[in-house]
């Protein structure tokens, strides 16, 4: 079998840095960039690209399981790469009493793209990640030969490959500017800021980035165990903990895909504001916290600070 050709998918990388002017954070002295990951390319947006590239590389043309729950960006970029890459794929789904309802829009969207949806109860979901538990799996979807990508794509090949992002903000970052905010065409990012699902990302952007800059991860899910899974992607990924990295769990609002009405405002705000469109799951949390962390002082006078906006709303 012979790895897909990843190149022909025309990426854009590294992807465009903009800066918004926001009077939130320039009230306090702090410049406000967003490095668009949302514009690599439009069906493997932002760091799924990242993370799913090796993976793909690495699956040599095998057909792909891998695993999500029933609103999974991850599943439905996977589908859209076994489309556009000829790869056929499993998307295994937590939720076996999900197989007898209709699918909703994202579930609808990787079964358009090609995916077979295999449903399985949320106990054995839990112990997904145990040889036996895995190989039962493969089995019933008829795949004991595939490549295996974890949920949400985070492995040592997706870490390492998100290691690029943070080299991309290492030097100083090209900025596309706002009509009203100021002119300088590149400057030194002190912050980049993500929202964190299983932290694959941050571990590996905080790889990437330069010794005087330090990475700040919203996690979007309740639970406060981020911390110990990223130290350990990175222990296998790189040999132990790399680079500067912190996590801020205030900013979840109850939990995964919980978008209370406060937190859709304030994204709809930012919108109606910049032009740029807000995905709900992750983004709005990660913006909503540096908005709040500003007014905390939590970024000194003078900061400059990236978020990644690692996708955008579906559908």
């Amino acid at each position: 079998m012979t790895s897909p050709d990843l190149a022909a998918l025309r990426p854009r990388l590294p992807s465009p840095v903009q800066e918004i002017a926001d009077g939130r954070f320039g009230r306090h002295g702090i410049r406000l960039l967003l490095k668009r990951d949302d514009l690599i390319h439009p069906d493997l947006i932002g760091n799924k690209w990242r993370k799913l590239a090796p993976n793909l590389t690495a699956a040599a043309g095998r057909t792909v399981v891998t695993f999500g729950g029933a609103y999974s960006n991850h599943l439905r970029a996977t589908a859209a790469a076994g489309r556009l890459l000829g790869l056929p794929t499993v998307g295994v789904v937590r939720g076996q009493e999900l197989s007898d309802r209709p699918l909703n829009p994202s579930l609808t969207r990787c079964a358009a793209d090609g995916m077979r949806l295999h449903f399985v109860d949320r106990s054995t979901y839990r112990r997904k990640s145990e040889p036996e538990t895995l190989a039962g799996i493969l089995r019933a979807v008829d795949a004991v030969d595939a490549y295996v990508v974890p949920e949400g794509g985070s492995n040592s090949l997706a870490v390492r490959g998100c290691r690029a992002l943070g080299e991309e903000l290492r030097a100083r970052a090209d900025v596309d500017v706002d009509a009203d905010a100021d002119a300088d065409a590149d400057v030194h990012v002190d912050v980049v800021a993500l929202a964190c699902g299983t932290g694959g990302t941050l571990a590996g952007l905080a790889a990437g980035l330069g010794p005087d800059q330090r990475a700040l991860g919203i996690p979007v899910l309740r639970g406060g165990f981020l911390a110990a899974d990223i130290e350990g992607l990175q222990e296998r990924a790189f040999g132990g903990r790399r680079g500067d990295w912190s996590l801020d769990d205030r900013f979840h609002f109850g939990g995964y895909a919980r978008v209370p009405a406060e937190l859709d405002a304030f994204a709809g705000d930012f919108e109606q504001r910049h032009g740029v469109p807000v995905e709900r799951l992750y983004v709005a949390k990660l913006l909503y916290g540096l908005v709040a962390l500003a007014d905390e002082g939590a970024f000194p006078r003078g900061s400059t600070v990236a978020a990644v906006i690692t996708g955008r709303p579906f559908p």
